[in-house]
């Protein structure tokens, strides 16, 4: 299997920091955040990665990443996302690279100690979305479960303001490559954007979307208070007190 990390956009939330560098690679303690994204993809065997960039310091990649080998990654690409357009639109760069092969998809600014290696192995057609707990999910897509099976996703809605469960739809997904057939389905959602919760929908309405709860911990880096939260967690692993 092949791994995409999502690793665009102009990381409005985190100004000024983001007038330096792109957002991804902002430090989460002793690393770049990007290194947290391909570290996960590697550990669950995952070494071709793509890896879609955007905006002006789009160049800075390569000086982080050289080609990748010193992280563990067997063969690295690039691609650019111009302008905004979603996170199926990004997704939708990697259609060549996925080579009719399923995906690993992960955010950019997702760190997460979870071992996803077994969900991968076993991985044969559909798609997975990892589920986590949290306590905000009005800012992610939010599955609304069946209450008559809670063990069904009845749909993922994208940032609700009255979310019907607790439970947020992370960063990090297993496609088939059927993915890019629904991302052309799809059409601009309200913002304008091609949105991710929009092909989930797809594969629920086909019965080909399965559900796993992430185990340790994630959190997303998007703004200040989640990428504190990240230095605050890598640091202790790292055995600093805080």
């Amino acid at each position: 299997m092949k791994g995409v990390i999502l690793a665009g956009g102009l990381g409005t939330r985190l100004r000024p920091l983001t007038l330096i560098t792109n957002k991804h690679l902002l430090p989460i303690y002793d690393q770049p955040m990007i290194f947290y994204p391909i570290q996960t993809l590697v550990m669950a065997g995952i070494k071709d990665i793509l890896i879609v960039v955007g905006g002006p310091h789009a160049g800075h990649f390569m000086r982080v990443l050289k080609n990748g080998k010193d992280l563990g990654i067997k063969h690295l690409e690039f691609a650019y996302q111009e302008g905004e357009g979603g996170i199926a639109a990004a997704l939708s760069l990697a259609e060549d690279f996925a080579d009719n092969n399923p995906i690993t998809f992960i955010l950019g600014d997702n760190t997460t100690d979870a071992d996803i290696g077994p969900s991968v192995a076993k991985f044969k057609y559909g798609s997975v979305a990892f589920l986590k707990k949290v306590p905000d999910p009005q800012r992610y897509g939010v599955p609304v479960f069946d209450p008559k099976d809670k063990n069904k996703i009845l749909r993922i809605e994208e940032k609700p303001k009255k979310p019907k469960s607790a439970y947020a739809s992370t960063g990090l997904y297993i496609f088939d490559n059927q993915c890019f057939e629904f991302i052309r389905n799809g059409t601009p959602s309200a913002r304008g954007e091609l949105e991710i919760t929009d092909v989930q929908n797809q594969y629920i309405s086909q019965g080909t979307l399965k559900w796993e709860l992430l185990k340790g911990f994630w959190t997303d880096a998007g703004k200040f208070e989640s990428l504190f939260a990240a230095n605050q967690y890598w640091a202790r692993m790292r055995g600093i007190k805080t």
